[in-house]
């Protein structure tokens, strides 16, 4: 028995197959159950064209073993095994798939799919082990035969007696080493192993069985215990979502939910889709009911977990979900996906993306049939994701606004609860030309603004935006069923006021003075004095100009590395309010006290608004001076 050397570009695939295609070394294991499974697949297509040849699934299966005093972990199969020919073919030149020359050679029937497109996963046994050991005997051989290596060097093959059909593959697990930040032990303890297989192979549809270590009350006694092994099943083998939803109960998918570790809640609802097309692929998703502690920081990973034909191949896919519907939890499995080296990566974008777009579809409906169907539940669904719904409005310059502006809700003054902006529009009388709404802090504190009187006192319906995103993303929005949408605080509101007054020209003028004097004391504070259309009972607010509103400001300023952006404030002034009176007469006699009515009917609307005072030293003063 001679060694033979791998080729030259083997060696180099080894070398980086050691030390740098996988993320984590305890991927091994999860190769080689997918290789086991391949084996056991073979036996199933080869039946299908040889007579004399049964596949009865229940006779397959693959077994895990730990000999922890030798140091030795064995995966063993029941598959087609390899002849020596294979062996040389398949393990002597890295990066040969047998797998995948199989799978072109044969038509996939009954969800039966060979998960291996490369012969370099075996591979990734070197990472955990010293030494690889296989033995296989071939379906219709009588003997086996025994590949050897211990890396780089190379390998060696020869003849080997083997009892029965299948491959054993026997690793040499390595000794722990101080300079490595690797625990080698855990490989050889079978509640780790058993930790790995259910994490990245839960779903192989073969059962994989190990010999664990159980603990009973010991016979005869009453608080005596002693330890057994016992052979056990350590896979589910059939996903929930390869499994007809007609006989699933919501508790299943609750279960389900529970398993994989989603969240502590219950799932609000679920969808099981599952698409046989150009793409095909099935999914579980979960809307969740609550929003996770750490939604909103930097630690929070969107994504689904996303399989290939059953195997884990990423935990956390982001790109499977925008960032609008990051909330979802599920898992997706595809056989159609086309993976790279380590299975770890996929190498063909557009396969993901038709995936991607077919679920944000599908989400999209099943929130539709909840607002339409299960109002509660819904509205349960939008105080905890609502935010990121006009998150995704707001985002990349309003791409998807069109796509989720029917999902949307915001608090009504009429209905006193949430609405739909659909719903808004439904109840507008003919006259209104806009979407009305006021933006603060709270609704008690809208209920009670200045800038609104007007509007309650024509009937008209007021949206109150209390969340910060709200007002950005109706500003994306623009409009809704070509009704523009317009703040109570805008200083161009339009809401014709049949009681309006005449005034004469001489009054237009001493106003009109009193105003540019007021505009000239108050400063660079304020974009301009004017009169208002708006205002009945209050003597004054802040409106604003332009596309910077004063809630905007309010949000703006708390943003890291805030440039002051500031929004032009027009200060407007009741001409129909007792106050006014006071200011004509102080202008005509009192420049002084005008200068200080000026001051206190500015810091009297930067309160209303809920803004900052300037200086709340001058306006206790100033207040002081009105009372002398």
């Amino acid at each position: 028995m001679s060694k033979k050397e791998f080729k030259a570009e083997s060696k180099r695939v080894l070398d980086i197959m050691i030390n740098s295609i996988y993320t984590h070394k305890e991927i091994f294991l999860r190769e080689l159950i997918s290789n086991a499974s391949d084996a056991i697949d073979k036996i199933y297509y080869k039946a299908l064209t040889d007579e004399n040849l049964e596949f009865n699934k229940e006779s397959y299966h693959i077994k895990i073993t730990t000999d922890k005093d030798n140091r030795k972990l064995t995966v063993s199969d029941t598959g087609i095994g390899m002849t020596g020919e294979e062996l040389e073919e398949n393990l002597g030149v890295i990066a040969q798939s047998g797998s995948l020359n199989f799978k072109n050679l044969n038509k996939v029937k009954d969800g039966y799919d060979i998960i291996g497109q490369f012969g370099v996963g075996f591979y990734s046994a070197f990472m955990v082990a010293d030494k690889v050991t296989v033995i296989t005997k071939p379906l219709g051989a009588e003997k086996g035969f025994k590949w050897v290596s211990e890396g780089a060097e190379g390998y060696t093959i020869e003849q080997y007696d083997k009892d029965s059909v299948g491959t054993d593959i026997i690793l040499k697990i390595k000794e722990n080493n101080e300079d490595e930040d690797e625990n080698y032990d855990k490989y050889l303890d079978t509640n780790q192993l058993k930790s790995i297989v259910k994490r990245y192979s839960d779903f192989v549809r073969y059962p994989i069985k190990m010999d664990l270590t159980k603990t009973k009350l010991k016979e005869g006694t009453e608080d005596e215990y002693e330890d057994y092994i016992e052979e056990e099943v350590v896979n589910s083998m059939v996903p929930i979502w390869k499994k007809n939803k007609l006989n699933l109960e919501d508790e299943d998918y609750e279960n389900f939910y529970s398993e994989k570790h989603f969240g502590f809640d219950k799932p609000l609802n679920h969808l099981h889709i599952s698409v046989d097309g150009v793409i095909r692929y099935n999914a579980v998703l979960f809307i969740p009911e609550n929003i996770p502690f750490d939604y909103y920081s930097k630690e929070y990973e969107k994504g689904l977990e996303l399989y290939s034909n059953g195997i884990l191949i990423m935990n956390k896919c982001p790109e499977l979900l925008p960032d609008y519907f990051s909330f979802i939890k599920g898992v997706v499995d595809s056989e159609d996906l086309t993976l790279n080296l380590s299975r770890e990566v996929l190498q063909h974008d557009r396969q993901l993306q038709f995936i991607a777009k077919n679920i944000k579809t599908k989400i999209k409906k099943e929130l539709e049939s909840m607002l339409k169907h299960d109002r509660e539940k819904y509205e349960k669904f939008y105080d905890s994701f609502g935010r990121q719904l006009k998150f995704g409005v707001y985002d990349e310059f309003g791409r998807d606004k069109d796509f989720l502006k029917d999902l949307l809700m915001f608090y009504s003054s009429k209905e006193e609860k949430n609405v739909t902006l659909s719903e808004y529009v439904s109840r507008m009388p003919e006259e209104q030309k806009y979407i009305y709404y006021a933006s603060g802090d709270s609704v008690d504190m809208l209920k009670k603004l200045p800038q609104t009187e007007i509007i309650t006192d024509k009937g008209y319906e007021i949206l109150y935006f209390t969340d910060d995103i709200d007002e950005f993303a109706i500003k994306m929005l623009e409009e809704y069923e070509d009704k523009e949408f317009r703040s109570v605080s805008s200083s161009d509101i339009e809401v014709d006021d049949k009681d309006e007054k005449e005034e004469s020209s001489e009054e237009k003028d001493i106003r009109k003075e009193i105003f540019e004097y007021m505009q000239k004391s108050l400063s660079d504070k304020i974009a301009k004095v004017k009169a208002s259309k708006r205002l009945k009972n209050h003597p004054v607010c802040l409106s604003n100009e332009g596309d910077v509103s004063i809630e905007m400001e309010k949000v703006l300023k708390n943003m890291p590395n805030n440039q002051n952006i500031k929004a032009d404030k027009v200060l407007e002034i009741n001409v129909n309010h007792k106050v006014f009176n006071a200011l004509k007469d102080a202008y005509k006699n009192d420049k002084e006290k005008l200068d200080l009515y000026t001051n206190l009917l500015y810091n009297q609307a930067l309160l209303i608004e809920g803004l900052p005072l300037e200086d709340p030293v001058e306006f206790s003063n100033n207040i002081s001076k009105i009372m002398d």
